[in-house]
């Protein structure tokens, strides 16, 4: 996984914040990198021309599209995925059909995104979710749906690290906690409140995050799988 020739990489998501910084560090090593997105095109060719990656435009919450999405891509060194709905509100009030919309993107989309990897990924690769520190921790009322999503990535990576460690594919997940991206800024209404809950009282940042999953991604990383990495300024602890 290191060397002069170039890794093949896929990120599911990586038009704007986290991903677009994991986008970014990848480039950065020379990799050849494609990404995805589905919301804004400025975005997506912005990160584009900054960092040479391919924009494609796919809609993580339908199936059909991230199965076939995969199948056109053909066998990768690295898959990450990091696409993700949050859906904050009281879960009696929420919309069924908003909850369901949450379901497909941050559960069904990286189930199907990493098994339609792994049919094709070469052996020694790696499958990377992103996932948050909310799976692991609800300090906060209103984000029962998007916790439950997070948990969700917990039992895929274990289950899958099995099912994949034959043929030497790792597959982990990467729980950020509060991370300054337009989603979470650092000066947001809910900053203080999530400082007072960390050991250190500040956002982290997306080039952090971009650094972990680069380190998974790596060659000193082959020997770990079926874990979750938290990076939340102490959030959890």
């Amino acid at each position: 996984m290191s060397g002069s020739t170039a890794r093949k990489i896929l990120i599911i998501g990586g038009s704007r914040g986290i991903g677009a910084a994991i986008v970014g560090r990848f480039a950065a090593e020379g990799d050849d990198v494609s990404f995805t997105w589905s919301g804004s095109q400025e975005a997506a060719d912005a990160v584009a021309v900054r960092t040479g990656a391919r924009a494609i435009r796919s809609d993580a919450s339908d199936r059909d599209a991230t199965i076939t999405l995969l199948q056109d891509t053909g066998p990768l060194d690295v898959l990450v995925y990091n696409s993700a709905v949050l859906l904050p509100g009281d879960p009696l009030t929420l919309k069924p059909d908003s909850v369901d919309h949450l379901i497909d993107v941050n559960i069904r989309g990286p189930y199907f995104a990493s098994v339609e990897a792994a049919r094709q990924m070469k052996r020694g690769g790696r499958i990377i979710l992103i996932g948050s520190v909310h799976g692991d921790r609800m300090p906060f009322e209103g984000i029962t749906a998007y916790g439950m999503s997070k948990s969700a990535l917990q039992g895929l990576a274990r289950g899958l690290a099995r099912d994949l460690g034959a043929r030497d594919i790792t597959v982990n997940v990467v729980q950020p906690g509060p991370t300054n991206t337009d989603m979470n800024p650092d000066d947001g209404l809910l900053a203080q409140a999530m400082h007072d809950e960390m050991a250190l009282k500040r956002h982290g940042t997306a080039e952090d995050v971009a650094h972990l999953v680069a380190y998974l991604a790596g060659p000193f990383a082959r020997g770990i799988t079926g874990a979750m990495h938290t990076i939340d300024g102490g959030f959890g602890a």
